[in-house]
């Protein structure tokens, strides 16, 4: 198993054959090792920007194994293999946890459940996650994103609860609130660009405050722009870990102008600036759209400045 450790994370994209929808595995392969070779230290199958809730089970098990397989074959078994295993309940979430583990996955990134969004106090959500890190086979990385769960927005003082769990072992916090993240980063000395603290790890959830949460002591991002600009966000970490701050500055503009571009279109967007530059990417699962072909000039032309960049490291 590879370990967390402090950097760049992507959520992948999972690619279909654009006429029949099927699953492109040796797609899914490429783009594992392209962005292991651009300085990640991991990778998030089955996540949201993975079209996690388009898949089945099978489909699941298949895209994380050859995500493992595929870093493995190229000479990368340090890079890590998080993978999103929510389900809306206890019992089914901890079966995904051990199908991960089965699949290769290292660790598990996990929304809280939301479907009975009534019923999810502050105590339903810490026993669902504390019940399901008593049951997975593999550490446990809770994701704060209020926007695909009903508002659930997890405050610091439950992360930190939650953070007593010896299974669960960092947050990604995608809700952007780097106040919170500084907090618990502070409390659990987490994981750094320059320090190994605790090894509890403290994420960023977008590219484009990736240098803001390292500011406050963070120990990365799971960032979705990273599948189209990995080596953009690599410079920005390794330029803070050199104590290159005002360059660091100075990157972390150009990334977060153009990754807001990828951003406002989302996984359809993010699929087509892949296609726009690097020959292949697709479109998403219906019922999300594919961009016209209009918007995809629009969006290329858009990164034009940050694909330059990145093509130049």
């Amino acid at each position: 198993m590879a370990p967390l450790r402090p950097g760049i994370y992507a959520p992948t994209m999972t690619f279909f054959d654009p006429v029949t929808e099927d699953v492109d595995y040796p797609t899914i392969k490429k783009h594992a090792v392209r962005l292991a070779k651009a300085g990640l230290a991991g990778l998030i199958p089955m996540g949201s920007n993975g079209e996690a809730v388009h898949l089945n089970r099978e489909e699941k098990r298949k895209i994380t194994r050859a995500t493992r397989d595929a870093l493995d074959e190229a000479g990368f078994p340090e890079v890590s293999v998080m993978v999103g295993c929510s389900e809306q309940s206890v019992r089914g979430t901890i079966e995904l946890c051990k199908e991960a583990a089965e699949s290769g996955g290292d660790s598990v990134l996990l929304i809280p459940a939301s479907y009975y969004r009534y019923a999810m106090t502050e105590e339903a959500i810490y026993q669902y996650f504390t019940r399901v890190a008593d049951g997975s086979p593999i550490p446990i990385v809770l994701y704060n994103y209020p926007g695909a769960v009903a508002g659930i927005d997890m405050d610091s003082d439950l992360l930190l609860r939650l953070s007593e769990h010896p299974n669960i072992v960092g947050t990604k916090f995608t809700c952007g609130n780097t106040g919170k993240l500084a907090r618990v980063a502070l409390a659990k000395k987490a994981a750094t660009a320059t320090d190994t603290g605790s090894g509890y790890m403290a994420f960023a959830g977008m590219a484009d405050f990736l240098l803001q949460g390292l500011l406050v002591g963070g120990s990365g991002v799971i960032a979705g722009g990273a599948n189209v600009a990995p080596k953009a966000c690599v410079k920005v970490f390794n330029l803070f870990a050199e104590g290159k701050v005002e360059e660091a500055t100075k990157a972390q503009i150009a990334l977060s102008k153009g990754d807001w571009f990828l951003t406002k279109t989302a996984i359809p967007g993010t699929k087509s600036a892949i296609q726009s530059y690097y020959g292949y990417g697709g479109y998403p699962r219906q019922p999300l759209q594919r961009l016209a072909p209009e918007a995809e000039k629009k969006l290329a032309e858009n990164i034009k400045e940050l694909m330059a960049w990145e093509n130049s490291l």
